[in-house]
């Protein structure tokens, strides 16, 4: 699947080059390069990488990527006609950072004699984590929007007024808590490698 993903997402990118279209060249292009850190981070650090790490990774970016191109042939894109698409992407791709966050703080935590933090602190670090990202990815829609609207060209990320950005949020929170809740037990091989490699470099 993950492999299948990152192919049909090649094939997004040269549709666009094909389109002439900036935004699915940098939404496809973006998304290709997230599909790649899991093999990264086995190749230069030699982190250990669960296959379903790297599938909960790759699907993440491609849904993302194919919401703002659609499916070739079918003249539209989910983002805009699939209502519950945006919602499930923000809380995939908030999982996502949030699971990032989580394996980092779990790693230092256990590794490190110098920090101890409670589990229910964990918790609350992973939840303002994802907000305080959200947050900024917010205000780069609206930057670009902005800066589409001066230049007289469309934006890269669509923004849909301020009752989507709430919504999103509401679905970054969902994610994290997701993650804050069941993170342990799909993430502690990820922080033990994690750990490891911190207390090699320390």
């Amino acid at each position: 699947m993950t492999r299948f993903m990152e192919l049909s997402l090649v094939g997004l990118f040269f549709i666009g080059l094909e389109r002439g279209s900036v935004g699915i060249i940098i939404n496809t292009g973006v998304a290709l390069l997230v599909t790649r850190v899991p093999s990264i981070l086995e190749r230069d650090y030699q982190l250990a990488m669960d296959p379903k790490i790297t599938l909960w990774i790759t699907s993440a970016a491609f849904l993302h990527a194919l919401g703002t191109v659609g499916v070739p042939g079918l003249g539209w894109k989910p983002y805009s006609a699939i209502p519950w698409w945006d919602h499930a992407t923000h809380a995939l791709s908030a999982s996502v950072v949030a699971a990032a966050g989580y394996a980092t703080v779990r790693a230092i935590d256990e590794h490190s004699e110098k920090v101890h933090l409670p589990s229910k602190f964990v918790a609350a670090i992973i939840l303002l984590f994802v907000l305080a990202f959200g947050v900024l990815w917010e205000l780069l829609e609206f930057a670009l929007g902005i800066a589409a609207d001066q230049l007289g060209t469309s934006s890269v990320l669509t923004q849909y007024g301020v009752y989507d950005t709430l919504w999103d949020l509401v679905y970054n929170s969902i994610g994290a808590v997701l993650v804050a809740l069941w993170g342990g037990l799909y993430l502690s091989d990820l922080s033990d490698a994690i750990g490891e490699r911190f207390l090699s470099t320390d």
